[in-house]
């Protein structure tokens, strides 16, 4: 499968990401990106591809904040967020969870962080999360 070319904005929101210094500038790049593809001035492909940059790239930076983009991370993030919002991450979920990282491709290391930057920001906020371990073959999630 042939790649396909990227857009003149595409190739000026890279160089931006790329120039980008602090998390707070890629979450500038990430709005405008989005607001791009609400124009439909981006296609959404172009708009993953380039949230996906990003997220790679908050990586690097220093700092525990929490980028959004269009982006598979960030598609993850929504769903784990949605099965910790009762307080409670059981087996069940877990398992949905597994699935859906291997689907978008999130490794370990990327859910883990996730899930740390998740947790300490609710913890800030006063809430408690409680996550059920696995017992015999699976390892535990936290």
């Amino acid at each position: 499968m042939a790649a396909s070319r990227m857009s003149r904005r595409c190739r000026k929101f890279m160089r931006q990401i790329h120039k980008a210094t602090t998390k707070y500038a890629l979450q500038e790049i990430a709005s405008s990106v989005q607001s791009e593809l609400d124009r439909r001035n981006l296609s959404y492909e172009e708009a993953l591809n380039l949230g996906n940059i990003i997220q790679n790239r908050a990586d690097i930076l220093p700092g525990d904040e929490i980028v959004y983009a269009v982006s598979d991370r960030d598609s993850y993030r929504r769903t784990l967020e949605l099965y910790l919002k009762d307080g409670i991450l059981t087996q069940a979920e877990q398992l949905l969870l597994w699935e859906e990282r291997r689907r978008l491709g999130i490794g370990d290391q990327i859910h883990n962080h996730l899930m740390e930057q998740l947790l300490a920001a609710w913890t800030r906020q006063g809430k408690t999360v409680q996550i059920h371990a696995f017992k015999g073959g699976m390892t535990d999630v936290q």
